[in-house]
């Protein structure tokens, strides 16, 4: 998924118990006359990161017959990994590193960019509805240059009473991903609560978390959470206590220690100043043939490709603002 809100709104974010801030989604299309909306609630001023989580998109449920579905030409990412996850529908996803993988609900499949790939992501004809969400987090500098790679995994759901969780990263309530992330310590899990049902979980205290509700009646240690919105907990807490109301709960919680290090984050790259930002745009401008290589470039090693033929376009990048990219973590 491409981040085409290249320049973030300003959103409020309400301040909630226990040094907790709720975080409201803002809706950005991804592109095109019958663009799909998805609802983003990473980054935002006040939130940058949550461990390495460096960005969230919510879509749907989205009746692909209407909308066009997702339909993401190729487009180059470096420095992070992507993290999609499905509720419904599928989508089929393909890169540069040689990799075909249809996505699909009830496991993860996690693409680590490190010094450059590319990819597509488009719904599979199948599809009828389409919901789910995509996450990226940043790499830290020790590992944000180390070759591309994917990963797959289904995991065993996790069973309580009135409640079921799926571990996609990280370890909770004794089940863990074998998933490599090549970061500091993460979690990514979906929890699904019965009406009625509650649910206490040990949390890291060493990490910082959120829980994003995308349907149902929820309440976080007894304050009431509005759906699509991201509720971020500080670093400390050790434990959380989840209830649904008289509707049943899909919620998602991710958490990771923090990632100690200052990012600049500009349309699909992650990196550490403005210069080198500038650097990947050229460098995927140039191997796209949207615009001449920078003077004395020589025939590099192309960062974001090979790819194979007959594929759609991909999506040039825009222009980068007229002011220095500031980092932000």
């Amino acid at each position: 998924m491409t981040n085409l809100d290249a320049h973030p709104q300003e959103v409020v974010c309400a301040d909630a118990g226990g040094g907790a801030q709720l975080l409201p989604p803002r809706d950005v299309p991804l592109g095109g006359p019958r663009a799909m909306t998805v609802r983003r609630t990473l980054p935002q001023r006040r939130r940058s990161l949550i461990g390495s989580w460096c960005f969230l998109d919510h879509y749907g449920p989205d009746p692909v017959s209407a909308s066009g579905g997702m339909a993401v030409a190729r487009h180059p990412h470096t420095g992070l990994a992507t993290v999609s996850l499905l509720f419904t529908g599928a989508i089929a996803h393909r890169d540069s590193a040689g990799y075909d993988a249809i996505v699909r609900p009830g496991e993860v499949n996690l693409m680590v960019a490190g010094r450059g790939i590319s990819h597509q992501e488009f719904s599979t004809p199948g599809t009828d509805l389409l919901h789910g969400v995509q996450l990226w987090y940043a790499l830290p500098d020790g590992t944000r240059h180390t070759a591309p790679g994917f990963e797959r995994y289904a995991p065993e759901p996790v069973h309580g009473p009135g409640s079921r969780l799926l571990v996609y990263v990280g370890s909770l309530a004794g089940s863990v991903s074998p998933v490599r992330t090549r970061t500091p310590p993460l979690l990514a899990a979906e929890i699904a609560l019965d009406a009625g049902a509650r649910l206490e979980l040990d949390l890291d205290p060493a990490s910082e978390h959120g829980v994003l509700l995308d349907a149902g009646d929820l309440t976080l240690d007894g304050d009431p959470v509005p759906e699509d919105h991201l509720v971020y907990l500080p670093l400390g807490r050790g434990r959380v206590l989840l209830e649904a109301g008289l509707h049943p709960v899909r919620a998602l919680l991710i958490g990771g220690e923090p990632l100690g290090e200052q990012i600049v984050m500009w349309w699909n790259f992650v990196g550490r100043s403005h210069e080198e930002i500038a650097s990947y745009r050229a460098a995927w401008q140039a191997e796209i043939g949207a615009e001449p290589p920078p003077a004395g470039a020589g025939a590099a090693t192309p960062r974001f490709g090979p790819y194979p033929e007959g594929q759609p376009a991909p999506l040039p990048a825009p222009a980068l603002p007229t002011v220095q990219l500031r980092p932000r973590g």
